[in-house]
């Protein structure tokens, strides 16, 4: 089973820029795709972005795409989410998840592992 630990949340102002990290603990790390989606108060949980095994094909959420870049480490067991432009509406938990399915959509009842979360909060 993987056990996925997120960081890097915090407080910034709008327009500001934080990145995400997320570690895995099983040395398979890559055999599984790996997405970010996060959560406000309220509001369902949304896909952001997703990459795939070895980190040539990524896919964002409309809302982020030109603001947030993922990428990830195999060799470090590590996947980022680089968030620049940071604006109110992106205030939220920000989970990590893995799956050894299909590769292709940003759907949380696809993914089988997840993270613990890390709140992000900006302000306007």
């Amino acid at each position: 089973q993987v056990q996925l630990v997120e960081s890097g949340g915090g407080s910034v102002q709008a327009g500001g820029s934080l990145r995400l990290s997320c570690t895995a603990s099983r040395y398979t790390y890559s055999n599984y795709c790996m997405g970010w989606f996060r959560q406000a108060p309220g509001k369902e949980r949304e896909g952001v972005a997703l990459i795939n095994t070895n980190g040539d094909r990524t896919a964002y959420a409309d809302s982020v795409k030109g603001r947030f870049t993922i990428s990830r480490d195999n060799a470090k067991n590590t996947l980022y989410l680089q968030m620049n432009s940071l604006k109110p509406e992106d205030t939220a938990m920000y989970y990590c998840a893995a799956t050894q399915r299909a590769c292709g959509f940003l759907l949380h009842r696809l993914f089988d592992y997840w993270g613990q979360g890390t709140q992000v909060t900006v302000s306007s």
